[in-house]
């Protein structure tokens, strides 16, 4: 191992530009998606992926590394919530399992009045993520725990929380509606056949406060075929005791 590794970057400025290739796939993806972004919400969403392509050179932050890919499948992906998110109250947002930083930073840069915490209990993942909410210029309402969802306080609610390949929507279900405030909404990531998770987490939705899952298919022609978008709204309160420990989940899944 390189102990004398050279410190990793927290200036973009420094950083080499993004191929020409980046920018026309995402702005194809995002014309398909019906979003559109002002000037300071785009500036701050490429300094995260230019400061991401670096990173990524010494930690594994994502396995997707060609700029265009990180465009569609992290960018893109992560803002086809946008129109969803707007259709209810958005203010407070937690991002569970943020990693690279997707969907919440790209949310964040969209959303300019929006509060966005994100959460992940990797430590170099979390050191990512305070870079590069400081280096996007959004680190003014942009902060970053390093710790496990069980561990956030629901004291404070939160009106919306994201998870994007984080896990099964049963587990995400009872992560966030006991931090979410009435009528606030998990908002989940998510592919492929979820006939068996969609069953179970309407079972754990309907226990925690929750109403029953709805699934929002993302337009195919961004291509993000398959991707859907899961919403789970907070419709009465959550009784206390939850979240339980991850083992205690694991003895007594929904």
């Amino acid at each position: 191992m390189n102990r004398h590794r050279a410190p990793l970057p927290t200036r973009v400025e420094a950083l080499p530009e993004l191929p020409p290739e980046y920018a026309l796939e995402l702005e194809r993806a995002l014309e398909a998606l019906g979003v559109r972004l002002s000037t300071e919400a785009r500036t701050a969403v490429d300094s995260h992926v230019r400061l991401l392509v670096a990173w990524n050179e010494a930690i594994n932050l994502t396995a997707i590394r060609e700029p265009a890919a990180v465009a569609r499948l992290h960018v893109a992906d992560s803002l086809s919530a946008l129109p969803l998110v707007l259709g209810g109250p958005h203010a407070r947002i937690a991002d569970l399992g943020s990693g690279g930083g997707f969907p919440g930073l790209p949310l964040a840069a969209a959303l300019p009045g929006a509060w966005v915490t994100l959460i992940d209990s990797v430590a170099k993942k979390a050191a990512f993520l305070e870079a590069a909410a400081a280096a996007t210029g959004l680190g003014g309402r942009v902060r970053v725990l390093a710790a496990r969802m069980e561990a956030v306080p629901g004291g404070a609610p939160f009106d919306l929380v994201t998870a994007r390949a984080v896990g099964p929507l049963d587990d995400l279900a009872e992560l966030a509606l006991p931090v979410l405030a009435m009528g606030g909404r998990l908002i989940a990531w998510k592919r492929g056949d979820l006939r068996a998770e969609l069953e179970s987490a309407t079972r754990a939705a309907r226990s925690l406060g929750g109403g029953r899952p709805r699934v929002h298919p993302v337009p195919a022609t961004a291509g993000l075929d398959g991707h859907v978008l899961v919403e789970i709204r907070k419709v009465a309160a959550t009784p206390r005791g939850y979240p339980r420990d991850p083992a205690a989940r694991r003895r007594a899944p929904w």
